[in-house]
């Protein structure tokens, strides 16, 4: 039984004394983690959950054309849920693999386990995105694309850096925010924003460079999102690069389900969990609780407009 209650889901943290913003969440995939049998709480109930702790607004990402499609339908529900939520929509980088055709075997032996819509072409996946950015005022940022080589072979980065500078391209034209996913593929990521130009407000989701990108990110004016990873024990050179960051440019996110902070790691992720991440905030940045949360909020509205 004891097991079970660990699996479930994190007690409430304390309320923080200014409401904040997860600047990137995944309501869509929150049921994929829970333990089979437990209720998927719907959205009002999440959002309600993590106003009640100071987390008043949310960024939905949706990053695969399913999820693209329920986030553009979310945008478009009741007030009563759709005033606490703005969107970001992509193709995640290892999505693009997908729809680029490319089936590489990962590191543990297997492929890709393709669904239905990974038959669209990537550049039709791209349209259908571009689309809904165009048509719905609540959809704020281009994101989340990037590159991520973890399990990526030479043909699907070459596929990941199209569909990347697709979506640069794109936020670019729209005047939206851009959310970068990079994950072992700093360099190319980073190649790819001097060669075409960053958007005006670019962000790096669940930031994982080290101080000296963190400097140079700061000084080209993006912003840093920090996850629950800043929290975890072994990640003190994350840490450290936060140290480097201008408060004004840090954003604070859960990536719920995925990425839940120290001491509950492990177990599921979702907005109303983000408190612990802002309170390593302010910890490693030595800056009052009330000022990191004032300073992260107005940077969220700076970045995606107002809610």
């Amino acid at each position: 039984m004891g097991k079970q209650r660990e699996r479930g889901w994190p007690p409430d943290p304390d309320p923080l004394p200014v409401p904040v913003v997860d600047n990137h969440t995944h309501l869509d995939s929150i049921r994929h983690v829970l333990p089979e049998g437990d209720a998927v709480p719907t959205v009002a109930e999440h959002l309600a959950r993590a106003a009640a702790v100071g987390v008043d607004r949310v960024v939905q990402v949706g990053c695969d054309l399913p999820a693209v499609r329920w986030t553009d339908a979310l945008l478009r529900g009741s007030d009563d849920v759709t005033g606490a939520l703005l969107g970001a929509v992509a193709i995640h980088p290892n999505e693009a693999v997908l729809h680029g055709g490319v089936r590489e075997v990962g590191p543990d032996g297997l492929e890709p386990d393709p669904q239905p819509h990974h038959a669209v072409p990537l550049d039709d996946a791209i349209a259908e995105v571009a689309a809904v950015a165009r048509g719905n005022d609540r959809v704020r940022a281009v994101g989340e694309t990037g590159m991520d080589l973890f399990r990526t072979g030479p043909e699907g980065a070459r596929v990941q850096r199209e569909s990347f500078r697709a979506h640069v391209a794109l936020a670019k034209e729209l005047g939206l925010a851009l959310q970068i996913h990079d994950r072992d593929a700093h360099a190319e990521v980073l190649d790819v924003l001097a060669r075409d130009g960053a958007p005006e407000r670019t962000v790096f989701h669940c930031y994982s460079g080290d101080a000296e990108m963190a400097r140079f990110c700061a000084a080209q004016g993006w912003f840093l999102s920090f996850a629950g990873p800043v929290t975890f024990r072994a990640n003190g050179e994350l840490r450290a690069a936060l140290r480097e960051v201008p408060l004004g440019q840090v954003l604070v996110e859960t990536d719920a389900p995925y990425l839940t902070p120290h001491p509950y790691r492990g177990r599921p992720n979702a907005p109303y969990v983000l408190p612990h991440t802002v309170r390593t905030v302010a910890e490693v940045t030595g800056t009052p609780l009330d000022v990191v949360c004032e300073r992260v909020a107005a940077t969220s509205v700076e970045v995606y407009g107002a809610w």
